[in-house]
Protein backbone atom coordinates (compact mmCIF):
# COMPACT_ATOMS: atom_id res chain seq x y z
CA UNK A 1 0.00 0.00 0.00
CA UNK A 2 1.24 3.49 -0.88
CA UNK A 3 0.83 5.35 2.40
CA UNK A 4 0.03 9.06 2.25
CA UNK A 5 -0.88 9.99 5.84
CA UNK A 6 1.23 7.54 7.83
CA UNK A 7 4.80 6.37 7.45
CA UNK A 8 5.97 2.80 8.07
CA UNK A 9 9.64 2.09 8.64
CA UNK A 10 11.16 -1.36 9.10
CA UNK A 11 14.32 -1.59 11.18
CA UNK A 12 14.99 -5.30 11.25
CA UNK A 13 12.52 -6.81 13.72
CA UNK A 14 11.21 -3.36 14.73
CA UNK A 15 8.31 -1.71 12.89
CA UNK A 16 7.90 2.05 13.35
CA UNK A 17 4.45 3.39 12.46
CA UNK A 18 4.21 7.18 12.35
CA UNK A 19 1.18 9.41 12.13
CA UNK A 20 2.42 11.59 9.28
CA UNK A 21 0.30 14.72 9.06
CA UNK A 22 2.45 17.17 11.04
CA UNK A 23 0.74 20.17 9.46
CA UNK A 24 -2.53 18.84 10.96
CA UNK A 25 -1.04 17.86 14.34
CA UNK A 26 -1.03 14.25 13.08
CA UNK A 27 -4.80 13.97 13.41
CA UNK A 28 -6.58 10.97 11.92
CA UNK A 29 -8.95 11.25 8.96
CA UNK A 30 -10.60 8.69 6.71
CA UNK A 31 -7.44 7.98 4.73
CA UNK A 32 -5.34 7.76 7.88
CA UNK A 33 -7.83 5.29 9.32
CA UNK A 34 -7.57 2.98 6.32
CA UNK A 35 -3.79 3.17 6.25
CA UNK A 36 -3.52 2.40 9.96
CA UNK A 37 -5.71 -0.69 9.54
CA UNK A 38 -3.46 -1.91 6.73
CA UNK A 39 -0.19 -1.20 8.58
CA UNK A 40 -1.21 -2.81 11.86
CA UNK A 41 -2.61 -5.84 10.05
CA UNK A 42 0.73 -6.25 8.27
CA UNK A 43 2.63 -5.96 11.57
CA UNK A 44 0.38 -8.46 13.31
CA UNK A 45 0.78 -11.04 10.54
CA UNK A 46 4.48 -10.56 9.77
CA UNK A 47 6.84 -13.39 10.70
CA UNK A 48 9.79 -10.99 10.88
CA UNK A 49 8.25 -8.11 12.86
CA UNK A 50 8.64 -8.54 16.61
CA UNK A 51 8.02 -5.12 18.19
CA UNK A 52 6.09 -2.05 17.01
CA UNK A 53 6.69 1.58 17.89
CA UNK A 54 3.98 4.14 17.25
CA UNK A 55 4.90 7.81 17.15
CA UNK A 56 4.15 11.06 15.32
CA UNK A 57 5.99 13.00 12.64
CA UNK A 58 7.57 16.28 13.73
CA UNK A 59 8.07 17.39 17.31
CA UNK A 60 4.77 19.07 18.18
CA UNK A 61 2.27 16.24 18.17
CA UNK A 62 2.04 12.53 18.72
CA UNK A 63 -1.58 12.66 17.55
CA UNK A 64 -4.26 15.28 18.20
CA UNK A 65 -7.13 12.82 17.66
CA UNK A 66 -9.67 12.66 14.88
CA UNK A 67 -9.77 15.11 12.00
CA UNK A 68 -13.03 16.88 12.82
CA UNK A 69 -12.73 19.06 9.73
CA UNK A 70 -12.67 16.19 7.25
CA UNK A 71 -14.76 13.52 8.90
CA UNK A 72 -13.92 10.34 10.78
CA UNK A 73 -14.64 6.74 9.95
CA UNK A 74 -18.07 6.39 11.55
CA UNK A 75 -19.67 9.38 9.84
CA UNK A 76 -18.79 12.55 8.01
CA UNK A 77 -18.97 15.85 9.83
CA UNK A 78 -20.62 19.01 8.67
CA UNK A 79 -23.52 21.27 9.61
CA UNK A 80 -25.55 18.15 10.40
CA UNK A 81 -24.59 14.62 11.36
CA UNK A 82 -25.86 11.89 9.10
CA UNK A 83 -26.67 8.88 11.24
CA UNK A 84 -25.36 5.64 9.70
CA UNK A 85 -27.68 2.75 9.04
CA UNK A 86 -28.80 0.48 11.89
CA UNK A 87 -26.66 -2.33 10.49
CA UNK A 88 -23.51 -0.16 10.42
CA UNK A 89 -24.06 0.99 14.01
CA UNK A 90 -24.79 -2.57 15.13
CA UNK A 91 -21.61 -3.80 13.45
CA UNK A 92 -19.58 -1.17 15.29
CA UNK A 93 -21.23 -1.87 18.64
CA UNK A 94 -20.62 -5.61 18.52
CA UNK A 95 -16.94 -5.07 17.73
CA UNK A 96 -17.02 -6.21 14.13
CA UNK A 97 -15.37 -2.96 12.97
CA UNK A 98 -11.69 -2.16 13.65
CA UNK A 99 -12.42 1.19 15.31
CA UNK A 100 -13.21 4.78 14.44
CA UNK A 101 -9.62 6.02 14.20
CA UNK A 102 -7.84 2.97 12.83
CA UNK A 103 -7.80 -0.54 14.35
CA UNK A 104 -8.08 0.70 17.93
CA UNK A 105 -10.58 -2.02 18.85
CA UNK A 106 -8.26 -4.88 17.99
CA UNK A 107 -7.24 -6.74 21.12
CA UNK A 108 -5.34 -9.61 19.54
CA UNK A 109 -2.02 -7.96 18.72
CA UNK A 110 0.05 -9.96 21.19
CA UNK A 111 3.39 -8.61 20.03
CA UNK A 112 4.86 -5.80 22.18
CA UNK A 113 3.88 -2.24 21.25
CA UNK A 114 5.64 0.92 22.48
CA UNK A 115 4.32 4.48 22.10
CA UNK A 116 6.92 7.23 21.70
CA UNK A 117 4.81 10.27 22.59
CA UNK A 118 6.57 13.25 21.05
CA UNK A 119 4.06 16.04 21.67
CA UNK A 120 0.34 16.39 22.26
CA UNK A 121 -1.69 13.21 22.71
CA UNK A 122 -5.24 14.48 22.76
CA UNK A 123 -8.59 12.67 22.45
CA UNK A 124 -8.01 9.85 19.95
CA UNK A 125 -4.28 10.44 20.28
CA UNK A 126 -4.54 9.71 24.00
CA UNK A 127 -6.51 6.59 23.12
CA UNK A 128 -3.80 5.45 20.70
CA UNK A 129 -1.15 5.98 23.35
CA UNK A 130 -3.22 3.75 25.62
CA UNK A 131 -3.26 1.04 22.92
CA UNK A 132 0.46 0.55 23.52
CA UNK A 133 1.90 -1.69 26.22
CA UNK A 134 4.44 0.95 27.28
CA UNK A 135 4.56 4.70 26.81
CA UNK A 136 7.69 6.84 26.60
CA UNK A 137 6.91 10.55 26.74
CA UNK A 138 9.15 13.40 25.74
CA UNK A 139 9.27 16.13 28.37
CA UNK A 140 7.10 18.51 26.33
CA UNK A 141 4.34 15.95 25.72
CA UNK A 142 0.84 16.46 27.08
CA UNK A 143 -2.24 14.28 27.40
CA UNK A 144 -5.97 14.93 27.59
CA UNK A 145 -9.46 13.90 26.54
CA UNK A 146 -9.91 17.31 24.97
CA UNK A 147 -12.80 16.10 22.80
CA UNK A 148 -14.99 17.01 25.83
CA UNK A 149 -15.13 20.55 24.45
CA UNK A 150 -16.86 19.46 21.24
CA UNK A 151 -19.29 16.89 22.71
CA UNK A 152 -17.28 14.09 21.09
CA UNK A 153 -17.06 10.89 23.10
CA UNK A 154 -14.19 8.46 23.33
CA UNK A 155 -14.70 5.72 20.75
CA UNK A 156 -11.26 4.14 20.42
CA UNK A 157 -10.84 2.43 23.76
CA UNK A 158 -10.24 5.40 26.04
CA UNK A 159 -13.03 4.57 28.47
CA UNK A 160 -11.75 1.00 28.76
CA UNK A 161 -7.96 1.17 28.53
CA UNK A 162 -7.32 4.36 30.51
CA UNK A 163 -8.93 3.01 33.73
CA UNK A 164 -6.95 -0.20 33.33
CA UNK A 165 -3.71 1.77 33.15
CA UNK A 166 -4.15 4.45 35.82
CA UNK A 167 -7.16 3.29 37.86
CA UNK A 168 -10.80 4.32 37.72
CA UNK A 169 -10.58 7.43 39.90
CA UNK A 170 -7.82 9.18 37.98
CA UNK A 171 -9.22 8.02 34.64
CA UNK A 172 -12.65 9.45 35.41
CA UNK A 173 -11.07 12.78 36.33
CA UNK A 174 -9.42 12.99 32.91
CA UNK A 175 -12.43 11.62 31.04
CA UNK A 176 -15.01 13.89 32.68
CA UNK A 177 -13.06 17.15 32.90
CA UNK A 178 -11.01 16.92 29.72
CA UNK A 179 -8.11 18.50 31.63
CA UNK A 180 -4.68 18.36 30.02
CA UNK A 181 -1.73 17.01 31.99
CA UNK A 182 1.96 17.32 31.22
CA UNK A 183 4.50 14.52 30.90
CA UNK A 184 5.64 14.78 34.51
CA UNK A 185 2.08 14.38 35.83
CA UNK A 186 1.43 11.55 33.38
CA UNK A 187 4.48 9.77 34.76
CA UNK A 188 3.44 10.42 38.36
CA UNK A 189 0.04 8.79 37.89
CA UNK A 190 1.41 5.87 35.89
CA UNK A 191 0.14 6.83 32.45
CA UNK A 192 3.66 6.85 31.02
CA UNK A 193 6.58 4.61 31.92
CA UNK A 194 9.42 7.05 31.24
CA UNK A 195 9.97 10.73 30.50
CA UNK A 196 12.91 11.67 28.28
CA UNK A 197 14.25 14.96 26.89
CA UNK A 198 12.61 16.48 23.84
CA UNK A 199 13.70 14.74 20.66
CA UNK A 200 14.85 11.54 22.40
CA UNK A 201 11.61 9.60 22.62
CA UNK A 202 11.99 7.55 19.46
CA UNK A 203 15.62 6.72 20.18
CA UNK A 204 14.71 5.46 23.64
CA UNK A 205 11.79 3.47 22.21
CA UNK A 206 14.10 1.86 19.63
CA UNK A 207 16.60 1.01 22.39
CA UNK A 208 13.87 -0.66 24.41
CA UNK A 209 12.39 -2.39 21.36
CA UNK A 210 15.82 -3.74 20.40
CA UNK A 211 16.25 -5.26 23.86
CA UNK A 212 12.78 -6.86 23.66
CA UNK A 213 13.34 -8.14 20.12
CA UNK A 214 16.52 -9.92 21.23
CA UNK A 215 14.56 -12.01 23.75
CA UNK A 216 12.76 -15.26 22.88
CA UNK A 217 9.37 -14.13 21.62
CA UNK A 218 7.04 -17.03 22.38
CA UNK A 219 6.71 -16.49 26.12
CA UNK A 220 6.43 -12.71 25.70
CA UNK A 221 3.48 -13.11 23.36
CA UNK A 222 1.73 -15.82 25.37
CA UNK A 223 2.16 -13.81 28.59
CA UNK A 224 0.81 -10.65 26.93
CA UNK A 225 -2.16 -12.62 25.63
CA UNK A 226 -2.84 -14.04 29.10
CA UNK A 227 -2.61 -10.59 30.70
CA UNK A 228 -4.91 -8.98 28.11
CA UNK A 229 -7.50 -11.75 28.04
CA UNK A 230 -7.47 -12.35 31.79
CA UNK A 231 -7.59 -8.76 33.02
CA UNK A 232 -10.72 -8.05 35.07
CA UNK A 233 -11.97 -11.63 35.02
CA UNK A 234 -12.48 -13.76 38.12
CA UNK A 235 -9.18 -15.18 39.32
CA UNK A 236 -10.08 -18.78 38.46
CA UNK A 237 -10.91 -17.80 34.88
CA UNK A 238 -7.75 -15.71 34.63
CA UNK A 239 -5.64 -18.63 35.84
CA UNK A 240 -7.32 -20.90 33.27
CA UNK A 241 -6.40 -18.45 30.52
CA UNK A 242 -2.85 -18.22 31.85
CA UNK A 243 -2.47 -22.01 31.77
CA UNK A 244 -3.82 -22.14 28.21
CA UNK A 245 -1.38 -19.46 27.05
CA UNK A 246 1.54 -20.98 28.97
CA UNK A 247 1.06 -24.26 27.14
CA UNK A 248 1.28 -22.41 23.80
CA UNK A 249 4.86 -21.27 24.41
CA UNK A 250 6.36 -23.76 26.87
CA UNK A 251 6.23 -26.86 24.67
CA UNK A 252 8.37 -25.29 21.96
CA UNK A 253 11.98 -25.80 20.83
CA UNK A 254 12.82 -22.27 22.06
CA UNK A 255 12.08 -23.41 25.60
CA UNK A 256 14.35 -26.44 25.23
CA UNK A 257 17.12 -24.06 24.14
CA UNK A 258 16.34 -21.70 26.99
CA UNK A 259 16.62 -24.48 29.53
CA UNK A 260 19.94 -25.56 28.03
CA UNK A 261 21.31 -22.01 28.33
CA UNK A 262 20.21 -21.90 31.95
CA UNK A 263 21.73 -25.27 32.90
CA UNK A 264 25.00 -24.68 31.08
CA UNK A 265 25.28 -21.01 32.11
CA UNK A 266 25.36 -20.19 28.40
CA UNK A 267 23.71 -16.80 28.70
CA UNK A 268 25.23 -13.43 29.69
CA UNK A 269 22.90 -13.18 32.68
CA UNK A 270 24.13 -16.57 33.95
CA UNK A 271 27.82 -16.18 33.24
CA UNK A 272 30.18 -15.08 35.98
CA UNK A 273 32.29 -12.97 33.64
CA UNK A 274 31.20 -10.04 31.52
CA UNK A 275 28.17 -7.73 31.78
CA UNK A 276 24.62 -9.02 32.15
CA UNK A 277 22.12 -8.13 29.46
CA UNK A 278 18.99 -7.71 31.60
CA UNK A 279 18.74 -4.19 33.10
CA UNK A 280 18.81 -4.20 36.88
CA UNK A 281 19.60 -7.88 37.31
CA UNK A 282 21.63 -8.84 40.40
CA UNK A 283 24.01 -11.77 40.10
CA UNK A 284 25.39 -13.62 43.09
Amino acid sequence: MDYKEIDVEERGPITIIRFDRPEMMNCIGLTTHQELVHAWDAFRDSEEAKVAIITGAGDNAFCAGGDLTGGVNLTKTGDALERPSVSVLASHERGAEPGVLGPSRWTDIYKPVIAAVNGVAYAGGLEWACCADMRIAEEHASFGATCRRWNIGLADGGTQRLPRIIGMGRAMELIITGKVIDAAEAHRIGLVNEVVPKGEGLARAIELASFIAALPQGAIRSDKEAAVRGFGRPIDEGLRIEAECFHQSFFHPDTVEGLRKFRERDHPDRRKDGPATTPGIVRG
